[in-house]
């Protein structure tokens, strides 16, 4: 299915809504608006395979671009508006993006980042602005009619590496058409049960892989989607009693900010319609989902899964109970755990977690980082690091090594490492994630400064604002502590873990 077969059968009936505004897009409207779009593509030379970027927050109008690629035959890159505007410049030359369409919201960053992207066309929705094109004028003066030459597109998202640099995921086209079906529809149906009555909350930011892959999932189906511009818990809890919302993505910090909610708060709201709340992107800790099976009903679903698209595990939450702490059975590929030699290792044994007979990996530009992705019997692995029982649930201990996950996002401590070293008073640096109480983890910096004798303070103050300044303020660490000598192997290696184990209760003393 596609949204132009519910644009035939119900041209009035809300594709998505926007929370905040109330601004509602028919089928009707988001067909004639996508078809447009596409015809503007053209208009400019785009043909299938090549690559728009989309710089936007939770905006009206990034389904209708983000179809009118699809419909295209376009990939769409989805770039995520917490980077610096030197971070936007990598994602957008190496997509090899033709054109950038930003929103008003990120104006500061596309003013910045545009003179470093020469030769891409520039569209701001809500208006031209500063050498960016008016996207919604250009657009009107298209036909309303589908281009001639139709064919399925795809959005190439960006997963960020272990050295923190960003790898583009860019599936094959399939040259098909655009209806054709997809294998997260087929799982949207079968494992978590939406359907072309579904309503579905989507509380996360759009450019995430999770909240726009399941919203446009909805969107095939005939489902109406709730688009939140930003995510507030009471406001997510009347939003479901408003709507009737039957079903929604979340992550484990969605749950926490509900859950902390006063009781007479919680208790107004009306949930009773949800049959599918599905979450993933970070670990949920067995407390916080018991609570919300207890409050919401066995209605919570978990899967675990990459941008990448290499397998997918699912659990229901009779399972989950079953099995506390599991993220699943494969449903996509098949689990192997390994040692570090690729080998595999017995049940309850902990290693690395690989998916055999599953979808190829294959990085933008990155034939290293797709080669380490593979071993030797040619399955793939998202680096993480866990077991699985006798029946064939996975538990994860651990998340690409160091990687720190901070409220669903992931981030990657190499990279803020990188520039902290090069900060003046800074002899040798690591950075952690500790335990944050809401937010899952926080990027802690455990810092050697070059002087011992330096005012902790003033330093811990100086090196936050560098930090900020150089890097987007996700990745910028909410704490920073001292020590006189990092645990340095004389080879170069960091005992990292013997540093992160202190914050997590798992070391013998405190790191300070």
């Amino acid at each position: 299915m596609h949204p132009f077969h519910h644009a035939q059968s119900q041209p009035n009936k809300p594709a998505y809504i926007m929370a905040g505004s109330g601004e509602a897009v028919t089928y009707g409207e988001l067909d004639a608006r996508s078809n447009q779009g596409a015809q503007l593509f053209r208009a400019l030379g785009l043909q299938a395979g090549d690559v728009i970027a989309i710089l936007m927050d939770n905006n009206a109008r990034f389904f209708e671009i983000a179809w009118a690629a699809q419909r295209a035959g376009l990939y769409f890159t989805c770039v995520s508006t917490k980077l610096t505007p030197a971070e936007v410049e990598y994602i957008v030359k190496d997509c090899g993006a033709k054109a950038l369409i930003v929103s008003p919201a990120l104006d500061a960053v596309a003013q910045a980042v545009a003179p470093l992207i020469p030769g891409v066309r520039l569209f701001r929705v809500g208006g031209g602005k500063d050498g960016f094109e008016d996207f919604e004028a250009a657009r009107a003066a298209m036909p309303t009619t589908p281009i001639a030459d139709e064919t399925a597109g795809s959005d190439m998202l960006y997963s960020s590496g272990t050295t923190g640099r960003p790898k583009g995921v860019k599936p094959a086209l399939s040259g098909g058409p655009i209806d054709a079906p997809h294998a997260l529809q087929m799982m949207a149906m079968g494992l978590f049960g939406f359907s072309g009555d579904s309503v579905y909350l989507s509380p996360a930011p759009l450019y995430h892989a999770a909240p726009l892959r399941w919203c446009m999932t909805v969107h095939k189906l005939g489902g109406t989607v709730i688009v939140m511009e930003k995510f507030d818990p009471e406001a997510a809890l009347a939003l479901i009693e408003k709507y009737g919302v039957t079903c929604g993505q979340f992550v484990p910090t969605h749950f926490v900010r509900m859950l902390k909610l006063p009781p007479e708060v919680r208790a107004k709201y009306d949930v009773s319609s949800i049959t599918s709340a599905v979450h993933a992107a970070a670990p949920c800790p067995v407390p916080v989902k018991e609570q919300m099976i207890a409050w919401w009903g066995p209605v919570i679903f978990e899967y675990y899964a990459g941008t990448e698209g290499n397998g997918f595990c699912w659990i229901n939450s009779d399972n989950w109970l079953a099995h506390k702490g599991s993220v699943g059975q494969a449903v996509l590929g098949e689990l192997r755990i390994c040692d570090e030699a690729g080998e595999p290792v017995p049940v309850r044994t902990e290693g690395t977690v690989y998916f055999a007979n599953g979808p190829a990996v294959n990085y933008h530009n990155a034939p290293d980082k797709t080669a380490e992705s593979y071993n030797q019997h040619g399955w793939t692995t998202l680096g993480d690091v866990g077991w699985v029982d006798e029946e064939g649930y996975l538990y994860l201990t651990d998340r690409k090594s160091f990687m720190i996950i901070s409220g669903g996002v992931n981030i990657y401590p190499q990279e803020i490492e990188n520039l902290l070293i090069t900060h003046p008073k800074v002899a040798d640096a690591a950075v952690v994630g500790a335990p944050h109480e809401e937010m899952g983890e926080q990027v802690v910096a455990v810092i050697q400064p070059l002087d011992p004798s330096v005012d902790q303070a003033s330093l811990a103050e100086e090196l936050m604002a560098f930090v900020r300044a150089n890097l987007s303020h996700v990745k910028s660490p909410k704490r920073i502590d001292f020590m006189a000598e990092l645990p340095r192997h004389p080879t170069g290696k960091l005992y990292k873990r013997l540093i992160r184990d202190a914050y997590w209760g798992k070391g013998e003393g405190g790191i300070v």
